[in-house]
């Protein structure tokens, strides 16, 4: 009896000793782009065995009979990389998106991989142009804004992608800000073929109103590094939520008004010139500056006051650096975003010569 107990506390020991299994994809999503109608398609997930005893694959399950999977029956070893394949039959015209469900001895819960692409009758290539070079990758924009995002707006960007390099390319969108998600397709573009790269944007997690300015770095492949030739800049206006205001008190509100939308600064070999515009309040209560951007580099500003009483100025001035202007990627405006409910938003354009 006392060898049993032994026996027992010694096998209870030895698996809890025992290093979890577990099982690791590098890529949970493969986007195929567009495939032609009634041309199978045919993916390869990798995979590796993260865990501390063999691995073993009990089962492969698709989300329907229209694509097929095959996986390895043998036992992987610990801290082997192998493949799961999928084949979509692509007998419908339109987006797909299939779930691929890896049962093996890492859990009880399967591991999810993702097949999606759109079947198309003919493939239709972008036909712009590709003017930026953004390390091994060329694309058609290295600059975007997302304009007049209210709260719980989810808006959309595309940037469109050239491989340029010799080899098949993994497009890889990083230094990604919480409020931006990113979805290649396809996943994989081969040399001298292009791609879209879909931006979306969920504003409930934009924290500040008025300009929020980032940079995202275009990657060739996963684990590509961060460098300035591969920058693309970005940046989201949130706008004010007037949620009490209605027609009865419009009368009651603050009114902007400014002396001028436009300023014209001309520069003439000079290092620096500077201009002026007046902003006035002909409401009848305090109209505020919330907030008070650049969308470029180049400028500085300075406001005599950010609460202005009714039938008061207050005088905004505006710098322009010729050297610093040279850097900008974008037209030099101001961005004002107030408490008046007409002009909640007010962009200023520098003309700078």
């Amino acid at each position: 009896m006392r060898k049993q107990i032994i026996l027992g506390v010694l096998l209870l020991l030895s698996s809890l000793g025992a290093p979890a299994q577990k099982v690791e994809t590098k890529q949970s999503v493969i986007d195929c782009g567009q495939i032609l109608f009634q041309r199978p398609v045919s993916v390869e997930f990798e995979l590796q065995n993260k865990g501390g005893r063999p691995l073993y694959i009990r089962d492969v399950k698709t989300s329907c009979g229209c694509a097929t999977a095959s996986y390895p029956r043998n036992a992987i070893p610990q801290g082997e990389s192998f493949k799961v394949s999928a084949t979509y039959d692509a007998q419908q015209l339109g987006h797909f998106e299939k779930i691929i469900a890896v049962y093996s001895n890492a859990g009880s819960k399967p591991l999810l991989l993702t097949l999606r692409g759109h079947v198309v009758t003919e493939v239709v290539d972008y036909a712009g142009d590709y003017p930026f070079k953004l390390g091994q990758l060329s694309t058609d924009v290295n600059d975007i804004e997302f304009d007049d995002v209210n709260r719980g707006d989810r808006p959309i960007k595309r940037i469109h992608v050239f491989n340029s390099s010799s080899q098949t390319a993994e497009p890889q969108v990083m230094h990604m800000p919480p409020y931006l998600k990113a979805e290649v397709s396809p996943s994989r573009i081969a040399a001298g073929h292009a791609g879209v790269i879909t931006l979306y944007l969920d504003s409930h997690h934009i924290r500040n109103l008025g300009l929020n300015k980032t940079s995202v770095y275009l990657g060739a492949y996963p684990g590509d590094k961060v460098s300035e030739d591969k920058e693309i800049t970005l940046s989201a206006v949130l706008l004010p939520s007037f949620e009490n205001f209605n027609e009865s008190t419009r009368e009651f509100m603050p009114r902007l008004a400014l002396s001028a939308r436009e300023l014209s600064l001309a520069l003439n070999g000079k290092a620096k010139r500077r201009g002026e515009i007046e902003i006035e309040n002909k409401g009848r209560t305090t109209l505020e500056i919330r907030s008070l951007q650049m969308f470029t580099e180049g400028l500085e500003v300075s406001l005599s006051d950010k609460k202005i009483e009714p039938g008061e100025t207050a005088k905004l001035k505006v710098t322009a650096i010729a050297s610093h202007l040279k850097k900008a990627r974008s037209k030099p405006r101001i961005l004002i975003i107030t408490n008046d409910p007409d002009n909640a938003k007010v962009v200023i354009t520098i003309h700078v010569e």
